[in-house]
């Protein structure tokens, strides 16, 4: 199972999706079926990386940049954090279930000259390794706790020593007094959830935060309404 990520400057309306690929008032995980239905229709997402994933990756590079430094995208759907990520220097895998999101971020990766490795697999069964990534990107990936809290101890368990795990997402709170994004709270969790979760796992919590997208949405009038979504940012490391 796999959520993916939106346009950083997304405008949604209510029939459009937030920056999960949730419509708005979503409160289910979409399935890999979903996802192929949803990516059939046409390029869902822009091109660039999501703005927080690409602050901190980039704060991530050493002064010899990241060249043979390995990344893995998980939930790529279309792969945009991933090509960045190869397109800076990173040796990148990016896994989905959708293999018609994987397909199409493939393509482009390919018309642009840049070289990564696809994989078209569940995330739930799909071996990570132990100690394995530089970079492990979990990016708007939203499940319930009985999947969320395994997953995030095997993404934990991947990251090689001087490497990083790198959480963005909706906040919980984003529910009550944001915009957009799963309503389902199980599906949510906080900044000092995943601290506590990522600490008890034997990493180095170096960023726990929320943070903001200002967005508009159409009313029916015709009229732009500026809303807030609330997504909290993580960074844990293996010293």
């Amino acid at each position: 199972m796999a959520a993916d990520s939106a346009p950083t400057d997304a405008k949604p309306t209510d029939s459009e999706p937030t920056e999960s690929g949730h419509k708005v008032g979503r409160s289910t995980v979409m399935t890999a079926s979903d996802w192929d239905g949803r990516y059939a229709e046409g390029r869902q997402w822009s091109v660039e990386p999501n703005r927080f994933f690409a602050e901190v990756a980039t704060a991530l590079e050493t002064g010899d940049g990241p060249s043979g430094r390995k990344a893995v995208d998980l939930a790529c759907g279309e792969g945009r954090n991933a090509v960045w990520l190869a397109e800076r220097g990173w040796d990148v895998t990016a896994v989905d279930f959708s293999a018609v999101g994987v397909e199409r971020g493939r393509v482009g990766a390919s018309e642009r000259g840049i070289d990564l490795a696809w994989d078209i697999a569940d995330l739930e069964t799909w071996n990570m390794g132990a100690e394995a990534w530089d970079l492990v990107a979990h990016v708007y990936l939203h499940w319930g706790p009985d999947q969320r809290e395994p997953l995030l101890r095997r993404c934990a368990e991947a990251v090689a020593v001087g490497g990083a795990l790198v959480v963005v997402g909706h906040d919980r709170s984003n529910i009550e007094h944001g915009h957009g994004g799963p309503q389902n709270p199980d599906l949510l969790t906080t900044s000092d959830e995943l601290r506590d979760l990522l600490s008890a796992c034997g990493l180095d919590v170096t960023r726990s935060e929320v943070v903001y997208r200002d967005l508009s949405v159409v009313g029916e009038d015709g009229v732009e309404i500026p809303v807030r979504a609330i997504d909290h940012v993580v960074v844990a490391r293996r010293r």
